[in-house]
């Protein structure tokens, strides 16, 4: 991108699918049309029923989704799929392979640029053998990815394993892969680095908060979760995504910090997971979050 753009902002679609709406959940059509009205350059698509799940669409219902899209004049940012049944540290690779294979038609049918992935499994003491096979079982999948065009990023978060800091910079290193970056949620660093949120007896804490999360990251940043937070939990799992301003984070200090990391990407995702005020608060974020990366652009953060 060029020196004088900003990043495209994107809408997750599991705000409106998981939570306080997952007893009545938002079609992903109504989503769609709900983030074309209120300004959105994109979404970004969870892959949980009943949201577009890989397993369910065929390539006719590709063509269709993707017209839909083109129609509202949306792109996709990303696609957030269902791994819940092959935790890649805990099943063998060649299951977890099969499921990437799902995970990349689907993409590949929507040209969608990027994937996510978590590590599943629930927070717990790093056991260096589950390290070296997740490792190796993601390595592999960036490998194919790779070969698909397809980024594959990893978001890290208090409810899953491997949510301290020196744990994401370890498991990053050992992967040691150029097609497996991170994944930056702004409330999740927040949790982790000021709150320990989840890290058990002895928590890991950052002096510089989620702004020095931020430094150690950017190298290997290669996608954006923007959203406050205050570092409580969700149902005492993973960290409560707030509306803008009415948490404790410095998100022009965070971005700040992550630099050109953050202003170099396509896509910034606003994430109102959990967040029951999300029909009222998501509108309201699109212009806090261009503003907040014009900012970033014009104050030279530029590293």
């Amino acid at each position: 991108m060029s020196d004088e753009s900003i990043p495209r902002i994107a809408l997750g679609s599991w705000a409106f699918a998981f939570g306080p709406f997952a007893a009545d959940p938002w079609s992903f059509d109504r989503l769609c049309g709900y983030a074309a009205a209120v300004g959105y350059d994109g979404v970004e698509i969870n892959g949980f029923r009943p949201h577009p799940h890989d397993e369910d669409f065929t390539e006719a219902d590709c063509a269709r989704l993707r017209d839909r899209l083109t129609e509202r004049g949306l792109g996709v940012s990303a696609y957030a799929p269902d791994f819940r049944s092959t935790p890649p540290a805990d099943v063998p690779a060649a299951d977890y392979l099969a499921r990437i294979e799902s995970v990349l038609a689907f993409c590949g049918r929507l040209g969608i640029p990027m994937l996510r992935v978590d590590s599943v499994s629930p927070p717990g003491p790093v056991d260096r053998d589950r390290l070296g096979h997740l490792a190796d079982t993601w390595r592999r999948a960036a490998d194919r990815c790779a070969d698909a065009g397809v980024r594959m990023v990893w978001e890290f978060e208090p409810g899953f394993w491997l949510n301290r800091p020196s744990e994401v910079q370890e498991l990053i290193h050992t992967v040691a892969h150029p097609n497996l970056t991170v994944l930056f949620d702004t409330s999740h660093a927040y949790a982790g680095a000021v709150a320990g949120a989840r890290h058990g007896a002895d928590p890991e804490l950052l002096a510089g908060g989620a702004a020095e999360y931020a430094r150690l990251l950017a190298p290997y940043v290669g996608h954006l979760h923007v959203i406050d937070g205050d570092g409580s939990l969700h149902n005492g799992e993973t960290s409560a995504h707030l509306p803008f301003g009415t948490g404790e984070i410095d998100l022009d200090e965070v971005i700040g910090a992550l630099g050109r990391s953050a202003l170099d990407l396509d896509w910034w995702t606003v994430d109102f997971c959990f967040c029951p005020t999300t029909e009222r608060d998501a509108a309201t974020a699109v212009p806090f979050v261009r503003a907040l990366a014009d900012r970033a652009r014009v104050s030279g953060a530029t590293r």
